[in-house]
């Protein structure tokens, strides 16, 4: 199942993953709402999760998945490049992060591995993803702010007004304000200048600009550290 809020994405994702190679069919889901509805009525190998959702935010939706589906593996497709999003997701209960800049052959790779029950990350994230769940690096600042408040301060950082924000989420003006209010305090930054030049210090400006190309031909071998406990890949629905 692939769960993305943006059609053409789907449809360039959902082309390389119903490779000729790989026995499955792809289930789209625009939102983490109809991703439940889907999982109420069938069996998946593997859910693909955007993180940037409306209304249910992705990390939410990997949190209920793993609640009451337990057994569904779920891999993050993203397009943030900051270690800390991929921490937030596994620490959900993802078990696979990529980001939408990488090669088809990466993502088919990914898929297969975190469906056969391994653990895939992009090269150069997973010593900082293991050191930081593991307490063994330096938090920055911004990993104390919860899931809500990350993905408003992202939203922020990408230009979002907070009226566009509160549409986005399904909350209100005033909650995205105290949002807002609450990540400035917890940071110690006094005004939104300094508020945007710590998001772009640490990386959580930067984004995949161009969604992960429909083709398989041509493109750059992504790479990936991963582990993979079965060879095959047995879907265990559509």
């Amino acid at each position: 199942m692939l769960v993305d809020d943006h059609t053409i994405v789907r449809e360039g994702i959902k082309c390389i993953l119903e490779s000729p190679d790989l026995p499955w069919s792809v289930t789209e889901a625009e939102s983490g709402y109809r991703a439940l509805e889907w999982l109420g009525e069938r069996s998946f190998a593997i859910a693909v999760v955007d993180l940037s959702l409306p209304g249910m935010p992705g990390l939410e939706l990997i949190r209920r998945i793993r609640t009451e589906h337990p057994r569904l593996p779920v891999m993050v497709l993203s397009m943030h490049h900051e270690e800390q999003y991929a921490v937030r997701a596994f620490k959900a209960g993802a078990t696979g992060y990529l980001t939408k800049d990488s090669a088809a052959t990466g993502l088919l790779s990914a898929a297969e591995i975190v469906a056969s029950g391994g653990v895939c990350l992009p090269d150069g994230f997973a010593d900082k993803v293991v050191q930081q769940m593991c307490g063994l690096a330096e938090r920055p600042r911004h990993s104390t702010l919860s899931d809500r408040e990350f993905d408003v301060l992202y939203r922020i950082v990408a230009g979002q007004r907070m009226t566009d924000i509160a549409s986005a989420l399904h909350l209100s003006v005033a909650t995205v304000s105290n949002h807002k209010a609450r990540i400035k305090e917890k940071l110690e930054l006094p005004n939104m200048a300094a508020l945007i030049r710590y998001s772009t210090l640490h990386g959580l400006d930067q984004y995949s600009a161009e969604p992960m190309a429909a083709h398989r031909g041509g493109e750059r071998a992504g790479g990936l550290t991963g582990s993979k406990h079965d060879e095959s890949l047995r879907p265990r629905g559509p």
